[in-house]
């Protein structure tokens, strides 16, 4: 997932230098919300490792 993120920031980041902020902005969006959800998983993980449950 976080190959995923890293993929759509330097989409943005090479769109945006070039001046489509249209797909910067979107590649950015897209960023955030994998970002998001695998922050969501991660703590779900944590929380199942420390109170011996499983998230998944």
């Amino acid at each position: 997932m976080l190959k995923l993120v890293l993929i759509f920031a330097v989409i943005a980041l090479i769109a945006g230098a070039l001046g489509f902020t249209g797909i910067a902005g979107a590649s950015a969006g897209i960023a955030k919300i994998i970002f998001t959800i695998f922050l969501i998983l991660v703590v779900l993980a944590i929380l199942g490792v420390i109170f011996g449950i499983s998230a998944f």
